[in-house]
């Protein structure tokens, strides 16, 4: 330690103090690195451990093992030529600039000859060249993107169609299914012989699809897993959950053991909480719709809303802003496997992956794994472009900003804010959804009978 008085630590502290900072991370390119990492997990490492967890449990482990790399393969193929010949041809990024000049003056001893009615040099200019440019000094300035960013892009592209449909779902869905959740709540709890004229009921039900899913493991010993065995297994998953949901409900309306009473004050706390959770869901979700029509939609923005809210939120504390900036962004991919789950319930076509407490199976924490990891590139692109305010001048801001919104082929999508309107569609959509049929109970299913 040198003390304070000597004249080297003085001049160290001078040096500390005048000295500009040089040490900077290269942010871009380790952004860059961690799209790239995220896009070989989803479409290469996260599909082979799905198509081994879903081969055929009677195949020995390397036989899964070849089957499943076999899969990948095929898919990195594909894949790859893809990427090379689009990047091939339309590869490009096409930046539309302007070439301005105009004349020189000397350096002026006073600035007494310019205001607001005269800002500019010479005393018959009004507005400067960057407004009286004439439309035939733009120009088309084209160069090849780098390949990493090419990568990007096309992923951000397959994130972004997802993220658009599961997300705009998925950011109504959550908060109103947990409203209408507690709406649809049983009130009180039920008398014994209910109790087992309902369990009766479930049993038959799951005799049925016990009886149907060992006809389609007959057939797929047999070979023939054709389309139509594919849509019965989809469908036997579907009643499955849908049983679950039943037997679940049924428990909470007749508590048993020493405890029914706790367990039923536990129920209504329950779902009282998810009144709550809902509320502020709700609330959250539709900031986060009107602030991409006033400020993505609407050209020129009507106000910055949460860029501003961010901004005053730092004032405050300094990372206020960003917790807040975090969780908008992490509500999105809630929003996400919320409407992938609604989705899955409906239409028959889209498998269904239910992240359940202790109940998971590995293949469906591996494909929402794989869905959050894909809309994750779409979900900072998509606030990269919402709050361009407050996240100007970063990296993300960069890549999804500049060069992934003057691509050939892409930009289009984003010039004209497909994305966006798809999203607050959807989102639209599925809250007339919830208003015409969100109130009400599932009624009794009939008898399952797989498709011939």
């Amino acid at each position: 330690m040198l003390p304070p008085t000597s004249p080297t630590a003085k001049l160290a502290a001078r040096h500390l103090q005048t000295a500009p900072a040089t040490v900077t991370l290269p942010m871009k390119t380790l952004w860059l690195v961690v799209y790239i990492v995220d896009a070989v997990l989803v479409f290469f490492f996260i599909p082979f451990a799905m198509f081994y967890y879903e081969g055929d449990q009677d195949k020995s482990v390397a036989k899964r093992l070849r089957s499943a790399l076999l899969w990948v393969l095929a898919s990195a193929v594909v894949c790859a030529l893809a990427l090379g010949i689009l990047y091939g041809l339309i590869g490009k990024v096409d930046f539309t600039v302007r070439h301005l000049s105009s004349s020189a003056t000397s350096f002026p001893s006073t600035w007494s000859e310019f205001s607001s009615s005269q800002p500019c040099i010479g005393q018959s200019a009004r507005q400067c060249d960057a407004y009286t440019a004439s439309p035939s000094s733009e120009t088309t300035w084209t160069m090849r993107a780098t390949f990493p960013e090419y990568v990007v892009a096309l992923a951000t592209i397959v994130g972004s169609v997802l993220f658009t449909i599961f997300g705009g779902v998925g950011i109504a869905c959550f908060p109103l299914g947990l409203i209408f959740s507690f709406i649809r709540r049983p009130k009180a709890v039920i008398t014994r012989s209910q109790y087992i004229k309902e369990a009766t009921e479930l049993g038959k039900k799951a005799r049925e699809l016990k009886k149907a899913a060992e006809a389609l493991h007959q057939e797929e010993r047999s070979g023939s897993k054709g389309r139509k065995w594919r849509k019965n297994v989809k469908a036997i998953e579907k009643e499955l959950l849908l049983l679950e949901d039943d037997m679940k409900a049924l428990e909470e309306m007749y508590p048993q053991g020493e405890k029914a009473e706790t367990t039923w004050a536990l129920t209504v706390l329950g779902y009282l909480g998810k009144l709550i959770l809902g509320i502020l869901g709700l609330i959250v979700s539709v900031a986060w719709v009107a602030h991409i029509i006033i400020y993505s939609l609407i050209n020129p923005p009507l106000s910055p809303f949460l860029n501003e809210v961010f901004i005053k939120l730092d004032d405050v504390w300094g990372l206020l802003g960003t917790a807040a900036f975090a969780f908008f962004c992490f509500y999105l991919l809630i929003a996400v496997i919320a409407g992938a789950m609604m989705l899955g319930l409906r239409l028959v076509f889209i498998t269904i992956h239910p992240m359940k407490w202790g109940a998971t199976l590995m293949n469906s924490f591996l494909f929402n794994v794989g869905l959050i990891l894909l809309c994750s590139i779409s979900v900072i692109q998509f606030c990269a472009t919402a709050f361009a305010a407050y996240a100007q001048a970063t990296a993300a801001q960069e890549i999804f900003g500049h060069t992934l919104q003057s691509l050939r082929g892409i930009k289009y999508l984003y010039k004209y804010n497909v994305f966006q309107y798809g999203f607050v569609g959807l989102a639209i959509l599925t809250i007339f959804y919830y208003a015409a049929f969100g109130w009400r109970k599932r009624k009794p299913r009939a008898r399952f009978q797989l498709s011939s």
